[in-house]
């Protein structure tokens, strides 16, 4: 919507700006003086609100607007107005330049379409498989077919059908078939972009991210290639960012069961018996939403995993959150995990 659509002048009658509230799904009308100088906007919260303060709704719509409102400058990027519309609570947010003239208008669920369509998606793809012998010998383990795709196919389609497009993959071991098989992405639909990161020498989970530092200048996710899950990425992504977290770790519930009576005691004394009982506790489930800032706690060229990266940030009291996965998830770094897979898919 053009932000002309909405505007009115500090002079218009209330019932005016009313009008242009009700017009649509838009919910707010822009006050702006000569040369579309903001100087308020109006809401239906702001019109309640002057009506039980007795103003009638002939008179001019300065009496009823927020004359301070929360704006947006030209020059922010879509990842910074989203954070401020958030921290805000506001679901549109005028835009303005350097001397405050107004220039467009964001609303909330637009933003997070277009952020999330540029969110990164970084995937690494370069583990040896060895627990998959023989059948990693000559293929690495995230083209191992599940039903009729490459276990990193289904990852990929996975977020395409989530609305997201930018994909990075870090290669080692047999990196020329992943490449072969998905080219620039550009087969798998309109405005897939894939490119591609060797590491020389395996650098760990987090440790491949300073290859790809150049490019996750926005939230991020990373994703292990050798997962089946059916978690909802935007609602992974809105989480994060609504936790303001530096990062962001799945983390699937997991139970063990002890095959015999377990004797609490005190000292030498017999508290008491518990027969079998059964531990509840949630695991890594190797996916993530990071910012740019983590990068800074990764050396270059520095083998590193995500938990020992998890403890650097929590250490430096960097904000980490958990968003527990309740949906389908298996790592399929087993041979029966492997199996259970095919199964799963076959039946799919």
């Amino acid at each position: 919507m053009r932000f002309e659509e909405i505007l009115v002048a500090p002079e218009t009658p209330i019932i005016e700006a009313i009008r242009i509230i009700d017009k649509g799904s838009v919910q707010i009308a822009l006050v702006a003086k000569e040369g579309n100088i903001l100087v308020g906007t109006v809401t239906d919260g702001d019109v309640r609100r002057g009506i039980l303060a007795g103003i009638a709704l002939d008179e001019p719509v300065s009496r009823i607007m927020n004359a301070k409102p929360t704006v947006a400058r030209a020059n922010q990027s879509h990842r910074e107005i989203l954070k401020q519309m958030r921290s805000t609570e506001v679901l549109q947010i005028p835009v303005v330049n350097e001397v405050g003239k107004l220039v467009g208008v964001r609303f909330l669920k637009d933003l997070v379409a277009e952020v999330q369509f540029q969110t990164r998606v970084v995937l690494m793809a370069g583990g040896l498989g060895k627990r998959l012998s023989p059948l990693t010998d000559d293929c690495p383990k995230p083209m191992l077919k599940v039903g009729d795709k490459p276990i990193l196919e289904h990852i990929v389609r996975g977020f395409i059908d989530c609305g997201f497009s930018r994909f990075s993959m870090i290669l080692h071991y047999r990196g020329e078939m992943i490449v072969d098989y998905f080219g620039d992405g550009s087969s798998l639909g309109a405005g897939v972009e894939i490119d591609y990161f060797h590491e020389e020498a395996p650098l760990g989970t987090a440790g491949a991210l300073a290859l790809v530092k150049e490019r996750l200048d926005e939230s991020f996710f990373v994703m292990n290639a050798d997962l089946l899950t059916k978690i909802n990425f935007r609602q992974l992504l809105h989480f994060h960012q609504e936790q303001g977290a530096a990062a962001t770790m799945c983390v699937h519930k997991q139970s063990t069961q002890i095959p015999f009576g377990v004797v609490n005691l005190d000292g030498h004394i017999i508290r008491g018996i518990e027969e079998k009982p059964i531990t509840e506790y949630f695991v890594n489930a190797g996916v993530y939403v990071m910012e740019p800032e983590v990068l800074e706690h990764i050396g270059r060229h520095e083998n590193l995993d995500m938990p020992d990266l998890f403890n650097r940030l929590i250490a430096s009291k960097a904000k980490t959150a958990a968003f527990p996965v309740r949906e389908e998830w298996l790592d399929v770094g087993r041979m029966e995990d492997f199996k259970r897979a095919q199964s799963l898919y076959v039946k799919n």
